[in-house]
C-alpha cells in the first residue's frame, strides 16, 4: 500500500511539472492560449443633474 501510494505521489508531482513546463514553453512551440480579443461597446446612462 505505501509503494501504491508514492507512486501516485510522484506521478502527481510529474504531471504538475509537466503542466508548468507546457505553460512556459507552449507558446514556443505554436500552442497560443490568449482569450481572443474583441471589441464591446456598451451604452451607459448615467443619472445626473
Amino acid at each position: 500500500m505505501g509503494k501504491l501510494f508514492k507512486l501516485l505521489v510522484i506521478l502527481i508531482i510529474l504531471g504538475f511539472i509537466g503542466l508548468v513546463g507546457y505553460a512556459y514553453i507552449g507558446p514556443f512551440l505554436g500552442a497560443d492560449f490568449a482569450k481572443p480579443q474583441s471589441e464591446i461597446r456598451m451604452p451607459v446612462d448615467l443619472q445626473g443633474e
